[in-house]
């Protein structure tokens, strides 16, 4: 397969790479301003978003998946315990194993997180149809089994 790139052609600012980069970053920052108004960062979402999944139960799990150090995962945590957004609780059958679970609280907030998250989404996405973006979506999943 021919290689998409030339290294003497290249232009990093409009690379794949770079791109994605920005609407990342632009994401991020959309995100921080819509969650403003719950007290809740992007960061915090993410773990909220985690958690209600139920694909994840613990701070370990957690960590390998948005790839955060324990230091900062624990800071994290603690300020969403603080908030009443989650819990941690011994595991019943392993006392030295905490599980992380969100609260009722948590629970109840998260639809309104989810529809600031679809908003912020929804505002990048303007001026694509919807064939655009599920064809946007197969791209970046084909990048990802290439990873």
């Amino acid at each position: 397969m021919a290689a998409i790139y030339d290294a003497k052609t290249f232009d990093p600012d409009n690379g794949i790479g770079r791109l994605l980069g920005r609407v990342k970053m632009a994401m991020h920052e959309a995100l921080e301003r819509e969650l403003a108004p719950f007290d809740i960062t992007a960061a915090q979402f993410v773990i909220i978003l985690n958690l209600a999944s139920g694909e994840v139960d613990s701070a370990s799990k957690l960590c390998k998946g948005v790839s955060y150090d324990p230091g900062a995962m624990t800071r994290m945590l603690d300020r969403l315990e603080r908030k009443g957004l989650l819990r941690r609780a011994r595991c019943g059958n392993d006392r030295r194993k905490v599980i992380l679970e969100l609260t009722p609280e948590g629970k109840a907030v998260y639809p309104k997180l989810i529809a600031s998250y679809v908003n912020v989404l929804n505002r990048f996405m303007h001026g694509f149809t919807k064939t655009e973006a599920h064809q946007l979506e197969t791209l970046l999943s084909r990048m990802l089994v290439n990873a």
